[in-house]
């Protein structure tokens, strides 16, 4: 009677931050019995019993903001007056910046390292010429490597001003410069790199393998081997690069040569908003189901000139690597590119400059008055939305939640070159 079924299933899901949750080191029983032996016996069980678990989380994040803003109101002069009226009036010149860089994230919970839970291997009566042997070998490593690098420069200059007022040479009466208004809003949120890694439950259990009466010409032979390896890579590298310049102004007015009376320049409102948001790269895995055992398998009766052998070898690799990178500048390639989400690129560095002004007024070389020269504007909004949203790779379903901080790349070499290792063999 033999029966065996092996199984190792995947899906995915993803969270954010850096945290680890391991229990992993666990095989349940093994028993194995070589038994009742006598005769011309040699009677050999050789056991061999390794799992190992290795978690690197690593976060890297280099940011460097720099914001100047000068809000002004205006470079007003009235110069040379006299007899009488002569205004500038002006104010407003509201400036509200916001930047919020939120960097690395790793989240891992692992299980999976101790499967299966059962083993037992039998050989039993023996006798005769006996000669019996049961090798039993049980290897599980689970490996997650998680690394982010993030390095992100905003560099946002903001001029609100409003107007480079002056009226020059006033004699007589009425002049006036009356400005205002020149509102600029600038938002800029990067929420870079994320890695989520969970690895499912590490139930499993029971292979029973038995070859029994023995006796007589008796060779017995049961190998098992079982393995399961699973490798985990993810890593992100996101060099985001935001340049914003924004001057709003509300124009550079003059009035000039005024005698006499009635020269107005009447301006006002400027607005610019800009908002940029950039979220880098993703990953999200969830291994589910690593191991489910059962099995039965029996050689019975024997005697007479019983050979006897059972050979069993069960593994399963899974090895999954999502690498993403986003930049200005180029960034590393992963090493296991034929496995997982693969690779990704691309290259917005969003340099965004605005300057919106109202006019470059100047009424010139006015005398007398009497209504005429009159300069009237105002309005000139500019809205800037730049958004990019980076690379994501996922293996499953998964919804990706705010990201908050991210990271560095650190070396999983151990279990890398395990995982070669018995992938080569």
């Amino acid at each position: 009677m033999n029966k065996l079924v092996y199984k190792l299933t995947t899906a995915v899901s993803t969270a954010a931050l850096l945290t680890g949750s391991v229990a992993s080191v666990a095989f349940g029983t093994t028993s194995v019995t070589v038994s009742g032996n006598g005769s011309d016996s040699t009677n050999t069980a050789n056991v061999s019993v390794s799992t190992s678990t290795t978690l690197v989380q690593t976060n890297n994040a280099d940011i460097d903001n720099s914001v100047k803003i000068n809000a002004n109101s205006g470079n007003n002069e009235a110069e040379d007056n006299t007899g009488g009226d002569v205004s500038i009036d002006t104010g407003d010149a509201n400036v509200s910046s916001s930047v919020s860089n939120s960097a690395n994230s790793n989240v891992a919970s692992l299980s999976c390292g101790g499967c299966p839970g059962d083993l037992d291997v039998k050989i039993s009566g023996n006798g005769s010429d006996s000669e019996n042997e049961a090798n039993v070998e049980l290897i599980s490593e689970v490996g997650v490597e998680q690394t982010n690098e993030a390095k992100v420069d905003n560099d946002i200059d903001v001029d609100a001003n409003t107007g480079d007022n002056d009226a020059k040479d006033n004699t007589g009466g009425d002049v006036e410069i009356e400005t205002g208004d020149a509102d600029v809003v600038v938002d800029v949120k990067n929420m870079v790199n994320s890695n989520v890694a969970s690895i499912g439950g590490g139930d499993g259990g029971s292979i029973d393998v038995e070859i029994s009466g023995n006796g007589s010409d008796s060779k017995n032979t049961a190998n098992v081997g079982v393995a399961s390896l699973v490798g985990v890579l993810q890593e992100n590298n996101a060099d985001i690069e935001n340049d914003i310049d924004v001057d709003a102004n509300s124009g550079n007015n003059e009035a000039e040569d005024n005698t006499g009376g009635d020269v107005a320049i009447d301006t006002g409102d400027a607005d610019v908003e800009v908002g940029v948001s950039n979220e880098a790269n993703f990953n999200g895995l969830n291994l589910d189901e690593c191991c489910e055992l059962v099995g039965e398998i029996k050689i019975a009766g024997n005697g007479a000139d019983s050979e006897n052998e059972v050979n069993v070898e069960l593994e399963a690799l899974l090895a999954a690597q999502q690498t993403n990178d986003y930049d200005c500048d180029g960034g590393p390639q992963g090493f296991l590119s034929s496995f997982g989400g693969g690779h990704g690129r691309g290259s917005d560095c969003n340099d965004v400059d605005v300057d919106s002004n109202t006019g470059d007024n100047d009424a010139k070389d006015n005398t007398q008055g009497g209504e005429d020269p009159t300069i009237e504007t105002g309005d000139a909004g500019a809205d800037v939305e730049v958004s990019t949203e980076a690379n994501s790779n996922v293996l499953g379903d998964v919804d990706f939640p705010d990201l908050p901080d991210l990271p560095d790349l650190d070396d999983l070499n151990g279990w890398i070159l395990l995982l070669l290792g018995h992938w080569g063999t």
